[in-house]
Parts: structure tokens; sequence; C-alpha cells
């Protein structure tokens, strides 16, 4: 009896081999993994002081895994999950009017997360759109991946009025969606990414006029508006074969009266100070605040220094981001704006936390601040 018994472990196991070698080939072939920077492109990078060897750096020393390995996180990922990883329902989401967002006054600071980190800034009369992950299905193998908690979003990126600008952190799956962009790249004026990342875009059929890659420290204009990228302490790559080949940002949005700030995802670090110091003080920071764990201390952060890292940018008031989508990260879906809004409140920082779909207007009456999550 042992013998036939190993034949079919052998036999599950060479299936198991042979499924993940095929999904591994199936991805690489897909579209959703993009481009990739030239010859000629990478030279260039070098001038930037933060590209060596074929790999983009982070100011400071950064260590990807700083808990056990890939694998091992990977393994406590798929087997041993905490139960309250995700919702048990779709979230509260307002179903956004796509009309109010043409209808501007002079002025007008409006911000619309969509959840996780997507969202839409309404500054200057302009539309500026954040890491606009809009699928519901994550990359090119979605059943490896997380799903997004709700079937549908507020609005659709069909739904949306034209777009002045889009502004990539990095070309991660949950935030470089290959869909959406598809979906975007008519009604989207410009596309402004970190170094490398424009070659996903091009892969995907976007003008070359529209796009622009930045590095830190490099600033755009548009009328009545500056967009300037400044640095993130995170890492890249699409595929298995490309880690760091591309380049991250955070950004900074500044209109004649008023200046919002977005992390971008990352580690904290002495970057936020330097923020802070140089284009501060900002009217709101939208932060990141999840998919966080000791694993991975140095690129993502947690809670507590993501309100730290507000302060630091000397943020007015804090929209914690990243997270209310998707299950990247061991702790329950709902720990990171619980522990958020208690530091926050210790520290007397003040922070909004909308439902996804509801906007929030700078400077009009109280902002949403409701513990819906609970």
């Amino acid at each position: 009896m042992r013998n036939p018994l190993k034949r079919v472990g052998r036999l599950a196991l060479s299936l198991a081999v042979f499924l993940l070698l095929a999904g591994v080939a199936f991805a690489n072939l897909s579209p959703e993994l993009g481009g990739k920077p030239t010859k000629t492109q990478k030279r260039a990078y070098a001038r930037s002081g933060h590209y060596k060897n074929g790999e983009f750096h982070n100011l400071v020393p950064t260590t990807l895994m700083t808990g056990g390995s890939t694998v091992s996180a990977l393994w406590k990922f798929l087997f041993a999950k905490n139960p309250h990883a995700a919702p048990a329902g779709p979230l509260p989401t307002r179903p956004l009017d796509s009309l109010s967002i043409t209808r501007k006054t002079a002025g007008l600071v409006r911000v619309t997360w969509f959840g996780h980190s997507a969202s839409l800034v309404e500054i200057a009369g302009r539309n500026i759109l954040l890491d606009p992950m809009l699928s519901v299905e994550m990359g090119p193998l979605s059943w490896v991946t997380p799903n997004r908690y709700n079937p549908q979003l507020a609005i659709t990126a069909e739904q949306l009025p034209p777009i002045d600008a889009v502004l990539i952190s990095h070309d991660h799956y949950d935030h470089l969606d290959y869909q959406t962009i598809l979906r975007l790249k008519e009604k989207t004026a410009h596309f402004y990414v970190p170094l490398g990342v424009g070659a996903h875009l091009l892969a995907w059929g976007v003008a070359p006029a529209k796009v622009h890659e930045l590095d830190w420290n490099d600033s755009v204009q548009l009328p009545g508006l500056t967009i300037i990228s400044t640095p993130a302490r995170h890492f890249s790559g699409r595929g298995l074969t490309n880690r760091n080949s591309t380049s991250w940002s955070s950004w900074v949005i500044k209109s004649a009266t008023k200046r919002v700030f977005y992390t971008g995802d990352g580690g904290y670090g002495p970057h936020f100070q330097a923020i802070g110091r140089q284009h501060g003080p900002f009217d709101l920071a939208l932060v990141e605040c999840g998919q966080y764990d000791a694993g991975w201390a140095e690129i993502h952060m947690r809670p507590e220094q993501s309100v730290q890292a507000a302060r630091d940018v000397r943020a007015r008031l804090m929209l914690p981001v990243h997270w209310g989508a998707f299950t990247e990260a061991h702790h329950a879906w709902n720990e990171p704006v619980q522990r958020a809004t208690a530091e926050a409140a210790r520290l007397g920082l003040p922070i909004t936390t909308p439902e996804l779909g509801q906007p929030i207007t700078l400077d009009a009456g109280p902002l949403p601040q409701v513990a819906w999550w609970r």
C-alpha cells in the first residue's frame, strides 16, 4: 500500500510543480507584465544617483525581508491566515456621482478614496488620479493574487471624467493596474511616473507624448498646479526577474493656496522630514497605512509610523490609505485604521476616515470621522 501512496504523492507534487511553472510562464507572457526600459534609458538612469548595477536603491539601506524568507512569508500567507484578514462582506461604499466631479468651485480641494491607494484629488480645477487600481482582480494570475473585498467600486474608470494627470507611485500590481490603464489612456492628458515605469505604459499603448518619467525632486507644471516627484522607501517589480528595475516615488501636489502629499508605498525614514521642510506644510497627506508585517518592516510602515510620517511632513490632516480593499498581510483587515486613529488621537493629529467613495472637501465643514469599520 505504501508504494501506491508514494506514487500518488509524487504525481500530486509533479502536478503542483507543473501548474506553478505553467502559471509563471503564462504570467511572463501576459501583457500585464509590461515593458522594459531600453539600454539608453538605463544609462540615463545612472545619472539619478540611486540607480546602480541595474537596480534602483533607497536613500538609506533597506532590507526587503526583515524576518524569514519570501517563501516562508508566502507559506504563512497561504496556510496560516488571520481569520479576520478580510471583512465578512462588502464594505460600505458611496456610489460616486460622476457629474459632481465636473462641477467645481474656485479654490475647491476635494479628495475621494476608492479603497487601497486609488484616490481622486480635485485641486486648482484639475482632476489628479493617484495609483488608480480600479479593478476587482489583480495581476495576470487572479487565482494567486488577492481579490478586492467589494465586487464593484464607487465608480468605474469609464465613468470618470477627463483626467488631467495620473500619478503612479511604483509598478506593483496593486498600484499600477493594466486593465485600468487601458480604460484611462484615452481620457488622461498626462501620466507622471517614476523612472522606468513609462516602459509599461508604452507597452500598453499609451501615447508617448502623454508619458513623463520623473526622477526624485523633478517637477512639472500644469495650469495653476505644480507636481513634484519626491523620495519613498520601497522596491519595485512586476515579474520574477525585474525587481527594482524601475523606481518608486511619493508625490507633492501644490496649487497657489493648497498643498497635498501622497506617500505612495514604503517604510518609514528620514525622507519624510526632508519633504516636510522643503515642501510643507501640507493641508492634507494621504498616507500608506496597511499591509505591514514584522517580516517586511522596512518597506511598509506600521500605523503608528504612518501617523508620525504625517507629522514629519507637517500635514494638518491625515487620510490613511492602502487598506480597505485587498488582504496582502497577516493583520486583521481593519487593524490599520484602528491603530492609526488611536495614535492620531494620542498625538493630536486630525485624521479623516471616509467610507469608500465618500468625498472629503477641505475647509467645508466637518470631515468624515465615523468608525464605520467596527
